[in-house]
């Protein structure tokens, strides 16, 4: 993170609290807003006004008391130690208004971005309006750095260089993935889990040609096993994208990437928290039945690829580890990765399930990084460049 003088001078640093809510607007995760006090103390602690832009939710450009900002105060003010004023617009007199009366060492929390359709159009006009607002600019909302929008990417180009920059969660962030992806090839293992074989596309094609391994889990490792003729039973599958799994099997050889997929899977008859039946070999699993996590054999090849790692990448889960009865798979990738972190190893963990089941499992202290920013993160797995990065690079 750049060095700066913030005293006496407005700091206007667009955050991610894109928090969720109860029905009563009680924040149930605050996790996000954790993640930028470091930023926002290093402001008001330097006698600076922290002048904070966010978005909640999708208004689509219409005002909602449901969407509005508002309330978040208390929880700022709880987190932070210091006085928050709340600024009913996010542009304009209105605005100004409320900067002005507070004062060094004070915050000012502005309304929800998206309020304005204008935001998510990346119009300039708007960009413009939010850049008078601050005499420095600081983006800490990796989150939303893989969004074209005003206040993530175009308003950078309304501060010099010398007014601009990110924030302490962007620049580790940024860092952090960056490390991961120019580690050494050989000894860099990604593990890429999840539903759906179509959401991870350009993360695994990208992955598939700059890490050693690449460890398949979850829901998509079925779409793999049916492309190779396996019977799957009624596994969730993707029909339409076994072609495309065949295809990256073939990128593997070519790129010489060692792709691990499950050899066997706990199966059950429902989807249900209940006892699997039995573990079967993941291509041979009986009609009417499905599996739902990893079998012990795939649990121990996970374990071997990442004794020797260096660098691990994990986004997305081995199993439904939501269910007691198949959270084995994921739970023992997490202990793993611990495991390699304290031998030595960097591991960046990202990925909404990825941090669930860290969180779970009680890892969360024992990893080297993890991520706030799903899609961004993806994106920047994917090998994309961010606007919200670039704009600031």
């Amino acid at each position: 993170m750049k060095t700066f003088d913030f005293s006496g001078k407005n700091v206007l640093i667009r955050v991610d609290f894109n928090v969720p809510q109860d029905d009563q607007l009680n924040i149930t995760d605050n996790t996000r807003i954790k993640g930028a006090l470091s930023t926002i103390l290093s402001v008001v602690n330097s006698g600076g006004t922290a002048v904070l832009m966010s978005h909640l939710g999708r208004p689509n450009g219409e005002i909602s008391a449901r969407h509005s900002l508002k309330s978040l105060v208390g929880e700022i003010e709880s987190l932070t130690g210091a006085t928050v004023h709340f600024a009913n617009d996010c542009i304009g007199d209105v605005a100004k208004d409320v900067i002005e009366a507070a004062g060094p060492g004070e915050i000012v929390l502005l309304e929800n971005l998206r309020f304005y359709k204008e935001e998510t159009d990346g119009d300039r006009e708007f960009a413009g309006a939010l850049a008078e607002l601050g005499d420095i600019f600081l983006n800490d909302a990796f989150g939303t750095a893989h969004r074209a929008h005003a206040s993530t990417a175009i308003i950078a180009e309304y501060f010099d260089d010398d007014r601009k920059g990110f924030g302490a969660l962007m620049d580790a962030e940024v860092k952090s993935i960056s490390k991961a992806l120019g580690s050494d090839r050989a000894t860099t293992v990604a593990i890429i889990g999840g539903a759906k074989v179509s959401s991870k596309i350009g993360v695994i094609s990208n992955m598939l040609e700059n890490v050693g391994t690449v460890v398949i889990g979850g829901g998509m490792g079925f779409t793999f096993v049916k492309a190779l003729g396996g019977e799957i039973g009624t596994s969730l599958v993707e029909e339409d994208k076994l072609e495309l799994a065949r295809a990256l099997i073939l990128k593997a050889k070519d790129n010489g990437c060692n792709l691990l997929l499950p050899v066997d899977t706990l199966i059950t008859r429902d989807f249900a928290d209940t006892p699997a039946e039995r573990n079967c070999p993941i291509g041979e699993i009986p009609d009417g039945y499905m599996g739902l996590d990893n079998g012990p054999e795939s649990i121990e090849a996970v374990k071997n690829v990442l004794q020797n790692a260096t660098t691990i990448i994990w986004n997305g889960p081995m199993g439904v580890f939501e269910f007691e009865n198949y959270a084995s798979g994921t739970k023992t990738v997490a202990e793993a990765i611990a495991r390699s972190t304290a031998n030595g190893a960097f591991s960046l963990i990202g990925g909404g399930d990825s941090v669930a089941a860290i969180n779970k499992f009680g890892f969360a202290e024992k990893v080297s990084y993890i991520s706030t920013g799903g899609g961004a993160m993806l994106e920047f797995l994917e090998g994309k460049e961010l606007p919200g990065v670039a704009a600031l690079s």
